[in-house]
């Protein structure tokens, strides 16, 4: 609809790629889970719940996941190294430990003031010891010159797109279902998403044929395919890539000379098996066949937003490059890839905190996809990373009725319901992009306690019933 407001920008002649990305995390149902929010705490009595749960969106802390204590002490001190003048205090009537105060000095005599500029990749005692967690995690060397610190995933993930994409026959290859970050930003650059599906058969795994297949149809349309993005472990899907899939996809982007983007920002986040590193496996090629990777480029990225850390509001990330030219060559992520270790006074309450994260996480996870398993036509696989499921959903054709007559998907009609009615934010498959004929969910399982569960099999009945 055009705009007569008078104003100098309106909808129709602002940046025409910006109108078009999507980003469904944040879109109508979260808008309207914020308008539901509000009304509760002015006093509603109208509505039929007395919360919302935000399950859309992986936002640890909002859902009372309580921060790593030893990761906020040393966070206070560097925030206000006077406190450092009362260490007497702290130790003995604040609860800090010896080495929370030895942390924050090195720290500080490191990097000095946090709200300084530093370099522009990042302050190089941080990038030093993001490469000491590499080194440690993968078995095998890492260089700080090869790392870059990032406000958040998402900024790197910004950056490496705006590197990769020259214009508009640029091609990334974008898993589906995938987190729509990466469709928005290839919106915003006029460049091309070359999309591929994941195979919900073998746990949301990649399938080489289907990648080969999306790539020799990009290219013969002329698109020229720069990079592959993967994501593990899976978001939306929360999916753990084995040892066998990650092979496969370094060995395809060697052949077809793809940069690989890793998201690996779950990385923690594993219930079942083990997570392997993109950068291990690469290693470990090139050590198998020397010579026959070497150039193959890595960008991988991490982040302080999940994980047991859950500091999404600190917007901590870093990539590391491997294998790029040369010549296209924060504080928390000090404490994530560094924390106390065995022996020290804070590992303990470190150790007890972090596994009672974990182990939350992987009970409401099990308790969630079990509820699943009781509903009709609601089918899941288990629980195997990140925060995420991403359940398969059939609904009636009486619902896909009701759902185009608001000018909705099914998927769509069903989480507004669903809000409606429980306060549960939930977001639609399409927002993440679905095999054709499917229809899905994803909802975190960070929410604290059953009863929000037990709310969703409740209201799924009940829409089930009235679309029969």
């Amino acid at each position: 609809m055009a705009s007569n407001s008078g104003r100098r920008l309106n909808i129709d002649n602002i940046n025409q790629h910006i109108v078009s990305a999507k980003y469904a995390v944040r879109g109508e149902l979260a808008v309207k889970s914020e308008e539901y929010r509000a009304a509760l705490h002015n006093g509603a009595t109208d509505l039929p719940f007395k919360q919302v749960i935000s399950a859309n969106i992986g936002n640890p802390q909002q859902l009372d996941q309580k921060p790593i204590t030893f990761f906020r002490q040393v966070l206070s001190i560097l925030e206000n190294p006077t406190l450092l003048e009362k260490s007497d205090v702290l130790v003995n009537h604040l609860g800090y430990k010896p080495d929370v105060l030895e942390r924050a000095k090195k720290l500080l005599a490191a990097v000095g003031s946090v709200g300084a500029y530093s370099a522009s990749n990042g302050a190089p005692a941080i990038r030093q010891s993001i490469a000491d967690f590499l080194e440690r995690r993968d078995g095998f060397p890492a260089n700080q010159a090869d790392i870059y610190l990032s406000a958040g995933a998402s900024s790197g993930v910004n950056t490496l797109l705006h590197v990769i994409c020259a214009n508009e026959k640029s091609g990334i290859l974008v898993p589906i279902p995938q987190y729509p970050l990466y469709t928005a930003s290839l919106s915003v650059l006029n460049a091309a998403c070359v999309p591929y599906l994941l195979d919900e058969q073998k746990n949301w795994g990649t399938d080489l044929a289907t990648i080969k297949a999306a790539h020799e149809k990009a290219e013969a349309e002329g698109i020229d395919v720069r990079a592959i993005v993967i994501i593990n472990p899976g978001n939306p899907t929360g999916a753990s890539l084995s040892e066998e899939d990650i092979r496969a996809v370094i060995e395809f982007a060697r052949e077809k000379r793809l940069v690989i983007l890793a998201d690996e920002v779950y990385q923690t986040n594993v219930f079942v098996g083990e997570f392997i590193s993109f950068k291990r496996m690469l290693r470990q090629l090139q050590r198998e066949q020397p010579g026959a990777y070497d150039s193959v480029e890595l960008a991988s990225l991490h982040s302080v937003s999940k994980g047991m850390t859950g500091e999404c509001g600190h917007r901590g990330g870093y990539f590391e490059l491997v294998g790029f030219d040369p010549l296209v060559q924060g504080r928390d992520l000090q404490l994530m890839v560094n924390p106390p270790r065995p022996g020290e006074p804070s590992h303990e309450l470190y150790a007890r905190e972090y596994d009672g994260i974990f182990g939350g996480l992987r009970e409401r996870a099990t308790a969630l996809h079990k509820a699943f398993e009781q509903m009709e036509g609601v089918e899941c696989g288990a629980p195997q990373g990140s925060m995420y499921l991403f359940p398969t959903i059939t609904l009636s054709a009486k619902a896909a009725e009701a759902a185009a007559a608001e000018g909705r998907t099914p998927d769509e009609f069903y989480c507004m319901r669903l809000l409606e009615a429980t306060g549960v934010c939930v977001v639609p498959g399409s927002g993440f992009g679905q095999k054709e004929g499917t229809l899905h969910f994803r909802t975190t399982f960070l929410a604290p306690g059953t009863e929000w569960v037990g709310s969703i099999v409740k209201f799924h009945a009940e829409f089930m019933e009235k679309y029969r």
